[in-house]
C-alpha cells in the first residue's frame, strides 16, 4: 500500500498582533473620556499580522480623526507606537503608549478646562 508522510510544518508563523489588557484599557479610557466630552462617537479595531490598529471617529460615516497603531516590528527602531491624524500624517511616534497619546489628552484637557 502507501506510506504515511507527516504533514510539513509551516516555516512562517501565522501570528496576530494585538493589544494587551493594559494597552487596550488605556486606549479605551481615553476613548470614553472623549465620548463624554462629545468629541468621538465611534471606534474600530483591527488586528493584523503586522499591526494592531485603533481608529476613533467623530461620526460613523467619516474618516477616522485619529489612528493609534502598534507595530512590534518597529520596536527597536522608531518605536512601535504611532498616533496618525485624519490626513494620514504621523503626529507622534514612540516606544511607550502614554507619550504617544499625550497630544489627544492635552486636547481633552483644553476642552474640559475651556
Amino acid at each position: 500500500m502507501g506510506s504515511v508522510h507527516p504533514f510539513p510544518a509551516s516555516t512562517t508563523k501565522a501570528s496576530q498582533t494585538g493589544f494587551d489588557r493594559s494597552e487596550l484599557g488605556r486606549i479605551m479610557d481615553l476613548y470614553g473620556r472623549m465620548v463624554a466630552a462629545g468629541m468621538w462617537k465611534d471606534y474600530a479595531i483591527e488586528f493584523g499580522r503586522d499591526a494592531a490598529v485603533f481608529w476613533a471617529f467623530r461620526r460613523t460615516a467619516e474618516r477616522p480623526e485619529y489612528k493609534v497603531e502598534k507595530r512590534p516590528s518597529l520596536r527597536s527602531k522608531q518605536g512601535m507606537w504611532a498616533l496618525i491624524g485624519e490626513n494620514g500624517a504621523v503626529l507622534k511616534r514612540g516606544h511607550e503608549l502614554g507619550p504617544v497619546l499625550a497630544p489627544i489628552e492635552r486636547r481633552l484637557m483644553k476642552l474640559v478646562a475651556g
